[in-house]
């Protein structure tokens, strides 16, 4: 089957690759033009555009899929079309153009967490299992009928990145399986069973740490929004980035924000028992260790988080 392939983060990137293994003939890639990154903003090519480059595939920048993009869609004659989050609508106009229709790899358990940031909200509200899933796309916001799915426990320390890696792996292998049902006639889509949840993209404020929440949710919060947008509180009105934390159900009662040590450990109070800090990154500074930024403050005894 000729295979035009939509996607632009890293974690699509597996997608691609499986789908070469298996044999298929992508005939070109779809993926969000190249995009400042760091501190000198040099325009870099999406990881996907990257690894299409390396395997000579044509493709086609494009932050929105208008007249011109689906005309560069329809002159590749796809046969079927497979997007990992690429980061854009596709309108009825380009979805009609494959015959065997446009299957999306959605990392939760439709109709849980549809949106952009499914592995993200997971994590924050505590899932003990999630997954992805292979469906049809539609104009809806992830409404189509699913073809595939495959579940992931969510271990007590997975952040976000960690927990999406996996899923980008095992995704990638269910995707291709997908493709090879439908090439052959095998697939069975069927509609969406359950509750609807919704996972928004996150913004910063959601990486703000709220210290009067439990610790549990101060915990699973701070892994959500690892590695991006990240965790992070203030202290004098300065931003202090932070990486996961621990909670301490042993630790002494603190009220919420209050910071102090245990031994070498570093604890914040919390609604409910502390949590230890692991890392940290005062505004201006380089992520350190708990430990080293609290021997540079003067009195731990004053230090409350805002």
């Amino acid at each position: 089957m000729r295979v035009l392939f939509a996607g632009t983060p890293a974690v699509a990137v597996p997608s691609l690759n499986a789908l070469i293994d298996a044999g298929f003939d992508v005939v070109a890639v779809l993926t969000r033009p190249d995009a400042p990154i760091g501190r000198k903003r040099v325009l870099t090519p999406s990881p996907v555009a990257a690894r299409a480059a390396e395997l000579g595939i044509e493709i086609i920048h494009a932050a929105r899929v208008d007249a011109d993009v689906t005309a560069r869609i329809a002159a590749v004659r796809p046969d079927v079309a497979a997007i990992v989050a690429y980061g854009g609508l596709v309108p009825r106009v380009a979805l009609d153009i494959p015959p065997r229709g446009w299957i999306n790899l959605h990392f939760s358990l439709l109709p849980a967490w549809r949106g952009a940031a499914p592995v993200q909200r997971s994590v924050i509200a505590g899932d003990d299992i999630t997954g992805a899933v292979t469906f049809q796309l539609e104009e809806g916001l992830d409404t189509g009928p699913v073809i595939g799915t495959l579940t992931e426990p969510v271990r007590p320390d997975d952040t976000s990145g960690t927990l999406l890696e996996r899923l980008s792996h095992s995704g990638a292998v269910l995707l291709a399986q997908t493709l090879s049902a439908v090439g052959s006639g095998a697939a069975s889509p069927r509609p969406q069973q359950g509750e609807v949840s919704l996972a928004p993209k996150l913004t910063i404020e959601d990486g703000r740490i709220d210290w009067s929440e439990p610790a549990l949710a101060i915990g699973r919060r701070a892994r959500g929004v690892t590695p991006e947008p990240g965790a992070w509180t203030t202290l004098d009105g300065q931003r202090l980035k932070l990486e996961p934390v621990v909670p301490r159900p042993e630790g002494p009662a603190l009220v919420p924000g209050a910071v102090a040590l245990d031994g070498r450990n570093v604890l914040v109070g919390t609604g409910s028992h502390p949590v230890q800090l692991t890392r940290v990154q005062p505004s201006g500074k380089k992520m350190m260790s708990a430990a080293d930024w609290a021997r540079g403050q003067a009195s731990l005894e004053s230090v409350v988080f805002e």
